[in-house]
């Protein structure tokens, strides 16, 4: 009963095939392509791939992209489902205003880094940080119940911004550093100190509210750019959303 998992992101597609659908099945092979390139999956990165029996993924890239990607699935016998966020999925409450409208990623990440805990015999509050095109921060107090989260720019954007805005900041990246004294370094380390910031700002809210620090977990990208710069220690785990596609797909595919 192999198993495949994608994470078609806002730049990057990104897949896993796992021997089975269950949690700490053994992975088998993965890979990544940027989205311009998707078109081409059957013919490269998914031709020597053996059907798997089952396809779920979650998607924030659109309808559009879900269709192209669909297209290249075509030639296997399963049929791909996408996660839709719900009110309740094992075993994670979700306390977003609307939570169809949470996105699908930030939801599948949370379900991954509550179930990291619970395999390690810890009930503690949680938050979930994924830095990529954007940068989301999720609280999950101990009992699994998602109370909230933020979204900002990730280090792209902000650089963008400032450069269509004002004038003469057309300058390379530079490095991340305490004091900054020139112009590259000042972009760099304003962006990466603004995302260590509002991470924070959650941590403290979520250790305040919960009466205890939580564990802090951290995904995406540009994950590991960000970690040396994080005030506390962080987890940094790379396949968070695939440990939640996994518990997903154990419940959706072999429970049921």
């Amino acid at each position: 009963m192999t198993f495949l998992a994608l994470d078609v992101g806002n730049t990057r597609l990104k897949w896993a095939y796992y021997e089975a659908p269950v949690k700490g099945a053994r992975l088998l092979a993965h890979g990544a392509v940027f989205l311009e390139n998707i078109d081409k999956l059957a013919e490269q990165e998914f031709k020597n791939l053996p059907p798997p029996d089952y396809i779920l993924g979650c998607v924030v890239a659109g309808d559009a992209i879900k269709g192209r990607v669909a297209e290249q699935m075509e030639q296997w016998d399963a049929v791909p489902r996408w996660v839709v966020s719900t009110a309740q999925e094992c075993g994670v409450s979700n306390g977003y205003e609307h939570p169809t409208r949470l996105g699908t990623d930030r939801w599948v990440a949370m379900i991954g880094a509550r179930h990291r805990l619970l395999a390690r015999g810890l009930q503690k509050p949680c938050v979930v940080v994924m830095v990529g095109t954007a940068v989301t921060v999720e609280a999950l107090d101990g009992q699994g119940n998602f109370l909230g989260g933020i979204i900002l720019p990730g280090h792209g954007i902000m650089l963008r911004a400032l450069e269509s805005g004002t004038a003469g900041l057309h300058v390379p990246t530079g490095n991340v550093i305490d004091f900054p004294t020139n112009t590259s370094d000042a972009l760099t380390s304003g962006g990466t100190f603004a995302i260590a910031g509002a991470v924070q700002r959650m941590v403290d809210n979520l250790t305040r509210h919960c009466g205890e620090a939580p564990v802090c977990m951290m995904t995406g990208g540009a994950g590991w750019k960000m970690a040396p710069s994080m005030t506390g220690h962080f987890e940094l785990v790379d396949s968070l959303i695939f440990d939640g596609l996994l518990e997903i797909a154990s419940q959706r595919f072999v429970a049921a």
